[in-house]
């Protein structure tokens, strides 16, 4: 039952029920996506109010939660700690991103794009 949905219709991606499944694994899973969304700087809680602020808090928690369970597997099957990302993870990506973007303009524009960051 944590599954995302794949409903689709003419390319667009549509809302639906989340699929039958364990209710007592989906109710633990979202209790403590809660909990880790009261958490202060911390991956899932960011990621759980940016879902939050756009899709509400329920579908946050379920997406929280879906994560909760991804990093579970990781766990056990590769046997590695786990690696906090911090709540400035969608910054630092967004960022890069921003960055990779530019110089692929500018390139694109016949400029020779050399980076360096500027010393504070």
């Amino acid at each position: 039952g944590m599954a995302p949905g794949n409903y689709e219709s003419a390319g667009k991606r549509l809302s639906s029920r989340t699929r039958k499944g364990n209710k007592k694994l989906r109710a633990c899973l979202v209790e403590c996506a809660r909990a880790a969304a009261r958490k202060k700087d911390t991956y899932l809680s960011a990621k759980y109010h940016r879902i939050a602020a756009r899709r509400g808090a329920n579908r946050a928690s379920m997406a929280v939660g879906r994560t909760i369970l991804e990093i579970i597997y990781y766990l056990l099957t590769r046997k590695e700690p786990y690696k906090e990302l911090g709540a400035d993870y969608w910054d630092r990506q967004r960022e890069a991103k921003i960055v990779r973007q530019t110089v692929k303009k500018l390139e694109g524009l016949g400029y020779e794009v050399k980076l360096e960051k500027m010393g504070a």
